[in-house]
Parts: structure tokens; sequence; C-alpha cells
């Protein structure tokens, strides 16, 4: 018996309130708002917060592979898989794949870690578009990241496919607007599709449709999604985080499914359909493990902080403005961090097996006695620190100045300097509470991402 062992989502805290969109462009009418990565957020970072709550839920998983699917890749070429398993800790010896480009791989990439054992899936977006678009007004950023193997909390019944060259949208590569057919266009097919696969995946699962107790149908197009899910009784549909925050693209089909690992009881079904260049279904049912671990996962907290649209479009490169007057920002060496990646990536300092101290960044010479090549590798990700003292930085290559930048004592020892994200307008104070998360310090000249660990602060759960 195979299926998911674990999951888990991310939903970047900035929101954009969709009144203020309309209020700029002369769209009235518009209510809610989405969810926006922030300035140093990207779908590799997207994904890295996703799969690292998966895996936190999951203790000692033997990752063998990771899949990542994504329309908006932050490299081409390179994968950025290799970047999200160095950034979670996974062995060198896993095999780490990129899956990206359409939003069907999300479907792609969930398949694939399915047949495998000891798989990480992690799926994320970025939506956007020219403003105006429905890719700006109904979109939306977040991530879902899963584990795969046996003795899983959701097992898998039976799946089915579809494929249809059917062209009702397209973006092509380094373009900013996705250009879709109208909207009428597609309705029907994707309608016939998604029964056709609903009716595949519940006969293998040896099941009738009706009989399945949660449903999620996900798909790019607005419309024929719509008409799919009014043939299910209401509440039988997951709504999940998207419900208001936006469509989340490729990893909208998963954000929408961990909803209903988040609804599902011992025993109950999921029938989870994507509707893109044709249809995929997936039946799981839920087994005895996930009622005990939800109840030994409470809720994170995170605050939700309020964005303005000049921002938005500033950080999406949609509002050309005037630069600082700094100079540009050095490009990290390719070879200086492949000798550091450890550091640099997986956020992991040396312990000194003399005397016990934790050494940030890692070097051969201990900083507390003195011996040289003693340290032992020892992960920092996980751990959370203090604000020993802080200052206010207006030199910062940051978008969003003063930068705060904290020197912070970890819990077990170890002190390092960070740039504080997702606190703007916040009042630093020596005393709080701080956790590591993996993101940008900025793309340089050349193109190359600048990969770096910051701080953010500890939301205490109420």
């Amino acid at each position: 018996m195979s299926g998911i062992t674990s999951y888990g989502v991310y939903v970047p805290a900035y929101r954009l309130d969709r009144g203020e969109i309309g209020a700029s462009l002369g769209l009235p009418g518009l209510s809610g708002a989405r969810a926006v990565a922030g300035h140093d957020e990207d779908s590799t970072t997207l994904a890295v917060e996703a799969a690292r709550r998966a895996l936190r839920r999951a203790p000692g998983f033997p990752a063998a592979e990771l899949w990542f699917a994504s329309t908006r890749p932050a490299y081409l070429e390179r994968g950025n898989a290799a970047a999200i398993a160095m950034a979670l800790g996974l062995p060198e010896e896993l095999a780490a794949f990129d899956a990206g480009g359409a939003i069907r791989s999300g479907a792609g990439a969930l398949r694939a870690g399915l047949r495998g054992d000891g798989a990480v899936v992690a799926l994320a977006d970025l939506r956007y578009g020219l403003p105006g678009s429905e890719d700006e007004l109904l979109g939306g950023d977040a991530a879902a990241a899963f584990t795969m193997g046996d003795d899983p909390i959701a097992e898998l019944l039976g799946g089915a496919s579809r494929t249809m060259e059917l062209l009702d949208r397209w973006r092509v590569p380094g373009a900013i607007r996705t250009r879709t057919w109208e909207e009428r266009f597609g309705v029907e097919d994707y309608l016939e599709a998604v029964e056709a696969v609903t009716a595949a995946a519940a006969k293998e699962a040896g099941l009738e449709p009706d009989e399945i107790d949660h449903v999620v149908i996900s798909g790019p197009h607005a419309r024929a999604v719509r008409e799919a899910r009014r043939r299910f009784e209401p509440a039988r549909l997951a709504a999940g985080l998207t419900a208001d925050a936006g469509y989340a693209g490729a990893a909208d089909f998963g954000v929408r499914l961990c909803a209903a690992l988040d609804q599902a009881e011992p025993g109950q079904t999921i029938l989870a359909v994507l509707a893109a260049d044709g249809a995929d279904a997936f039946v799981f049912r839920a087994t005895p493990k996930l009622a005990a671990y939800r109840a030994a996962v409470p809720p994170e907290p995170r605050a939700v902080l309020p964005l303005r649209y000049a921002e938005y479009l500033t950080w999406r490169g949609l509002l050309d403005r005037e630069p600082p007057r700094r100079p540009e920002a050095k490009a990290p060496a390719p070879p200086a961090s492949w000798r550091n990646m450890r550091w640099k990536f997986s956020f992991t300092a040396a312990q000194c097996a003399a005397c016990g101290t934790r050494n940030l960044p890692p070097r051969r010479v201990c900083l507390g006695c003195g011996a040289a090549d003693r340290g032992e590798p020892v992960s920092l990700r996980d751990l959370l620190g203090t604000v020993a003292t802080f200052t206010d930085d207006w030199l910062s290559e940051s978008v969003q100045l003063p930068a705060k930048a904290v020197a912070v004592d970890f819990d077990g020892g170890g002190r390092f300097e960070f740039e504080m994200t997702d606190a703007p307008g916040r009042e630093v104070a020596i005393g709080d509470r701080v956790e590591p998360v993996f993101r940008l310090a900025g793309v340089a000249a050349n193109e190359i991402r600048n990969y770096i660990w910051k701080v953010r602060p500890h939301e205490e759960e109420s």
C-alpha cells in the first residue's frame, strides 16, 4: 500500500487587495485579496518552504527522489530541483528532477512521485501577467509539497488521464502575458474529459463517482472548472486556502488536495482532478494514520501583511522605477558557491567536537578552543533564534529600505547576522524570536540568483 505520507502548504504572507487594483485601473466591483510572494521569493523558495513543512511532519523520511513543478521556474537550462534538494538538506544520492513549464506538470510530478518510494513532490507557482489581466486579478502565489511511500496517511486507490491538444491558453518563454482564446472555447471538451477520468479513476478504485466523499477540481480554464464543480454537491468540494487567495497555477491542484486531506476522516475517499491539456484524476482513501497525523501537527500561525499595488508591480518587474544610487550587487561566484554549498544552501554549520562551540559559517579552526579540523556538520534550518542586536541598513541591496539587519543567537549556541524578512514596518526588539527561511538576496546583472538564508519573526501559537 503506497500513497501520501505527509504534506505541507505554504501561502506567502503578503496580500494585495483586489479593490486597490480596481481603483488604480478603473475596474469596479473587485473584492477579496490575492496572495503575493515577497520581493525575495520565487518558485524555488516557495517550494522549499512547503517541502520543509512536509518533511518536518515526517521525521527521518528516506528521500530518494524529488520532483519539482512550476510554470514560473527561476532558471531554464539548469535545474531548480537541485537547489530545492540542497536547501532541504537532502542527501546527494537523491535524484532531483524539474517537471515544469505547464500547469499540468503539477499532476505529472505527483503521478511520478506516487510511482516511486521515498519521493518528495514540490509544486510552486507565481501567478502574474499584464496589469488588469485574469492572471493578476484571479491568481495567487502558493506552494504545496508531499512525501510518498509505504504506510501512508492517504493511499492511492486509482487514477486516470486523458490528453487533448486544446490551444485554450499559452505563453511563450520569456513572456509576461499569458494569452487565452475566447472563454467559451474548450468548456464542453474539458467537461467531457473530467467526466471520463473521474469515471475511470473511480472504477479502478472500486467506487461510483457519487460515492466519493471529497472532491478537488482544479484548472486554469475558470469557466470549465466552475461548470465541472457544479456537477458535485457543494459540501463535497474542497475550497481550501485558495478560495480567496487566488488560483495558484501548477501548485493549485496540490494546495486543494492538501485542503481535502485537512478535512477527510479515516476511511473517507478523495477525488482530485486537474483539467489542463486534458485531465488527470487520482482517488485516495484516508487511512487511520491521517487523524493522528493531523492531531500531531497544529496549524502554523502566520501574520498577513498588506501590500500596495505599486509595490507589487515593482516586485514583478512591471513598473520600472529609478534604482537606488549605489553600486550594483556582485553576483555570487559559482566556484565559491560550490565550495560552500552546505553552508549557503543547507544552512549547515560546524560544531566543534572538542568544546561544543558552533561555528557559523563552518571553519577549520574552532573560534571557541582553537582545535583544528574537529568540526562536525550541524543543521540550523529548523532551530529558532533570538535577536541579540539589530540596526537599520539604508545601503542594502534590498528593495525594501531600510533593511533590518539582526544578529541572532540560536538555541543551543551559534550567532550570525541576517536580514530580517516579512517584517515591513515592524519594530524589532532585542529578545524577539525568529526562524530561518530560504530566500533571495537579489538577482545580479548576469541573472544569477543569489539564494541565502534570512530570518523572519516567529509567530507564537495563540
